[in-house]
C-alpha cells in the first residue's frame, strides 16, 4: 500500500499508516518496508513533518517539524535500494517523559532529494512518499466529540432512483483523534429494512479541533452517460426498484467510553420514468381490452338476433 505522495514516485512504502500507543518516557521501535519500483538503484532521503487537519476532507496538512512527534522520530538519514528490491527501514520514537497525554500526528517521508531546513522545519525538493504516524500518549485524555449534522448530499429530499448519497459531519474537540463507527439503516414505507450501510467503512479519523465530513452511498454511483436515455433510466429503476418514503437512521459510537450519537433523515423516491411507462402500458392494455370487449358484446348480440 502506498503512502502520502508528492508528486508521483516509483516507490512503495508499507504500511501507509501506523497507529500506536506509548507511555510518557517510553521508546517505541518498528520497521517500514520500502519497495523500489524504478529501473535502477536509488537513494532516498528521510525527513519528518507534523500534520494537522484543515478543512473537512480529513486530508493531512503538514506543518513542519519544529516540535512534537516529528522531533521524537529517528531513522537512517538516507537509504539505498537496488531496482526491484525491498528493504526494511527501522525507526524509533522516543516519547519525552513530560509528554502530555493525547494524540500526536506526524509523517516519515522518503524523498528523492535531501531535505533542506527552513524555519525549523524540513522541506523536500522533488518527489517523496510518506507514512503517517498516529501516536496516542497514555493518560487521562479528554474525549469530546459529536455529530454536527446528517442528511443527503445537498439536502435533497426527492430522488428518481439510486444512488442516494448520505453525508454527515463529525466534530472533535477532545485531546486525541476520534474514529466514529456505526451504521446507517434505511427503512421503507412499510418500515422494512432496505439496506444497512457502514457509516465509516475506512475508519477515517477526526483529528483534535477539527470537523470532518463523511459520505456514504446507497446504491452504485453513476455518471450522466451511464444513466443514458429515458428508457435506460427506466430499466435501471426496474432493476433496482425503490418507491415511496424512506427513513435513514444513523447510529454512531466512538471513544474509549463508547459515547453514542444518532440522527435520522426522511426522503422520497419516485421513479417517474418507470411509472410513466407502466401507466402507458396499462392504458394501452385497457384501451385494447375495451375494444375487444365491445367486439365481443356485438358478437353476442348478433348471435342472439340470428337465433331469434
Amino acid at each position: 500500500m502506498a503512502g502520502i505522495t508528492s508528486p508521483a514516485l516509483a516507490l512503495t512504502v508499507s504500511p501507509a499508516k501506523i497507529e500506536i500507543q506509548a507511555d510518557p518516557g517510553q521508546t517505541l521501535r518498528g520497521e517500514i518496508e520500502i519497495f523500489n519500483e524504478q529501473a535502477d538503484s536509488k537513494t532516498f532521503f528521510t525527513s519528518y513533518e507534523n500534520f494537522e487537519s484543515r478543512g473537512d476532507s480529513g486530508a493531512p496538512y503538514f506543518i513542519g517539524a519544529k516540535s512534537g512527534l516529528a522531533t521524537w522520530i529517528s531513522a537512517a538519514p538516507e537509504v539505498s535500494i537496488d531496482s526491484g528490491k525491498r528493504i526494511q527501514v527501522p525507526y524509533t520514537i522516543a516519547v519525552p517523559p513530560n509528554a502530555k497525554p493525547g494524540g500526536y500526528f506526524a509523517a516519515i517521508f522518503f524523498g528523492s532529494q535531501p531535505p533542506k531546513g527552513i524555519g525549523g522545519g524540513e522541506v523536500t525538493i522533488g518527489g517523496k512518499i510518506g507514512v503517517l504516524i498516529l501516536l496516542r500518549v497514555t493518560g487521562e485524555v479528554e474525549e469530546s466529540a459529536g455529530l454536527v449534522d446528517f442528511g443527503t448530499k445537498d439536502g435533497k429530499r426527492f430522488f428518481i432512483m439510486s444512488p442516494v448519497t448520505f453525508e454527515y459531519g463529525f466534530n472533535n474537540t477532545g485531546g486525541d483523534r476520534a474514529v466514529p463507527r456505526g451504521e446507517i439503516k434505511i427503512k421503507n414505507t412499510l418500515q422494512l429494512t432496505s439496506a444497512t450501510l457502514l457509516a465509516n467503512e475506512r475508519e477515517g479519523s477526526i483529528l483534535p479541533n477539527s470537523t470532518r465530513r463523511f459520505e456514504v452511498v446507497w446504491g452504485e454511483k453513476q455518471n450522466d452517460e451511464e444513466r443514458g436515455s429515458f428508457l435506460a433510466i427506466a430499466g435501471q429503476q426496474l432493476k433496482d426498484f425503490h418507491f415511496g418514503w424512506y427513513t435513514a437512521k444513523l447510529d454512531l459510537s466512538w471513544g474509549a467510553s463508547s459515547q453514542t450519537a444518532n440522527a435520522s433523515y426522511n426522503f422520497f423516491v419516485l421513479p417517474w420514468q418507470l411509472l410513466t411507462i407502466v401507466l402507458i402500458i396499462v392504458a394501452v392494455i385497457g384501451f385494447i381490452g375495451r375494444i375487444m370487449l365491445r367486439r365481443y358484446k356485438r358478437q353476442i348480440i348478433a348471435e342472439a338476433l340470428q337465433q331469434k
